[in-house]
């Protein structure tokens, strides 16, 4: 184990399935010259070549849709998008092509291919910069969709998904590239659509993923813990699929349940999870589910309001006293 980026847990992934198989390349802009527009793939032009390190034009739409097909002729691209609010140029392409490749062909053509980059908000980037799109790839069958929340898993989750068979959208944050963690040498995966029970509790149940783990949930539990409310604090790693059963299980054990998600509440994975958790833990609860979301409205620049939409600390620590009626 050492203790390094989360970048360079990203970049360790790729050179390690680069290396270890020849169908593997990198496409997308700025990922070989300029070495990442976030520096993740630092040094893999000289390492690996053109061939395999691909700069590509501002062309999302036509990049995208080079790395479907040659996914569906046998490699396995990995195409970075600078940000996520981009690949809504590409989105023809990922969601009537890639998704449905494997079904349209009737099991003939899989399409192995990881759609990576930043979502999120990432400071004073304004609206077009900072949207969470992790629920409309989710609601997309034939995908899988992925959101690591530490170094770790970010080398774990991304060496899985560049295996797997089936299209992958890898979501990371901008703001979390620098965030350091203890990561495994050599050959380390993580299976995609297992959640991690990050601390166990018995009071509340809290499930997150992606950035709000480190930047909001653990330290409402670090405060709620001096306040007497132990929390069971469970990171989804993947959106889809779920692991609705380590969640179930865990309120069937604490009784209660917050979620705490970055994008706006409308349709989000959080109303997913407490549709199931009432579903399938009703006769446990006694408490409704209460969530934790970004404020339904565009991300401004300001931030000062930033702030104010954002999920935050105090919303988390004011939402697990709602829920276990706590003053």
């Amino acid at each position: 184990m050492r203790e390094i980026q989360f970048r360079e847990a990203l970049r360790e992934a790729m050179q390690e399935e680069m290396r270890r198989d020849a169908s593997v390349f990198l496409m997308g802009e700025e990922v070989a010259e300029y070495n990442g527009a976030y520096k993740v793939s630092q040094g893999m032009l000289d390492e690996f070549g053109p061939d395999r390190v691909i700069d590509t034009p501002i062309a999302e739409l036509g990049f995208g849709g080079i790395g479907v097909g040659a996914a569906a002729n046998g490699l396995r691209p990995i195409v970075e998008f600078m940000t996520f609010n981009f690949s809504l140029v590409a989105i023809d392409q990922i969601i009537n092509s890639a998704s449905k490749m494997m079904s349209m062909s009737g099991g003939q053509y899989s399409c192995p291919i990881v759609f990576r980059g930043p979502t999120g908000n990432a400071g004073q980037l304004s609206s077009q910069h900072s949207s969470n799109f992790e629920n409309w790839y989710a609601n997309t069958p034939g995908l899988k969709v992925v959101v690591p929340s530490n170094p770790a898993d970010a080398k774990g989750l991304l060496k899985a998904s560049i295996r797997d068979n089936d299209p992958v959208i890898f979501m990371e944050s901008e703001l979390m590239y620098g965030d350091k963690g203890l990561v495994p040498d050599g050959e380390f995966l993580i299976p995609i659509g297992k959640a991690n029970i990050v601390k166990e509790g018995k009071d509340v149940t809290i499930v997150t993923f992606g950035k709000m783990l480190s930047r909001v949930v653990m330290p409402a539990v670090e405060e709620l813990t001096k306040q007497g409310i132990n929390a069971e604090v469970i990171d989804l790693r993947s959106v889809r699929p779920i692991d609705y059963i380590t969640v179930v299980e865990s309120v069937k054990k604490t009784n209660r349940c917050v979620v705490v998600e970055e994008a706006n509440p409308l349709s989000a994975i959080s109303s997913e999870i407490t549709y199931h958790l009432q579903r399938w833990a009703f006769d446990y609860l006694d408490a409704p589910v209460v969530r934790v979301n970004s404020k339904d409205l565009p991300l401004p620049y300001a931030p000062t309001l930033i702030e104010e939409i954002l999920p935050s600390i105090e919303r988390t620590i004011q939402a697990v006293k709602t829920v276990t009626y706590k003053k």
